[in-house]
């Protein structure tokens, strides 16, 4: 074999070999969103985006209103932020839909 037959060999083995190598893992999520929450337990009942609060939580004892100091963002229009089984919860004023959920480390997070 020619020098040239080998070197492409090489490089066509070290091709191969990549296509074949293990995937790499997706960087994890920064900021604020390694703390958001697709599903959580509060008041033993498991609950997940889309699903309703119950009242009390859409009460103003439950109602968060310095969202800033948790580090949570500003609620939208017609939505309050509330406190559930060691969440912060963001839910429909008059409906109580869940619309995201954070886990309650994110008041340290700097």
């Amino acid at each position: 074999m020619t020098k040239g037959k080998i070197l492409l060999l090489g490089v066509l083995m070290s091709l191969a070999s990549a296509a074949f190598a293990a995937p790499q893992a997706t960087a994890a999520p920064s900021g604020i969103q390694a703390y958001e929450e697709q599903e959580f337990v509060a008041d033993f009942t498991k609950y997940k985006i889309g699903d309703f609060a119950p009242a009390q939580y859409l009460t103003p004892e439950y109602t968060i209103k310095q969202y800033n100091l948790r580090n949570l963002p500003a609620p939208d229009a017609g939505t309050h932020w509330t406190y559930m089984g060691e969440n912060y919860v963001l839910v429909g004023d008059t409906d109580g839909k869940i619309y995201k959920a954070y886990n309650g480390d994110i008041f340290y997070h700097r």
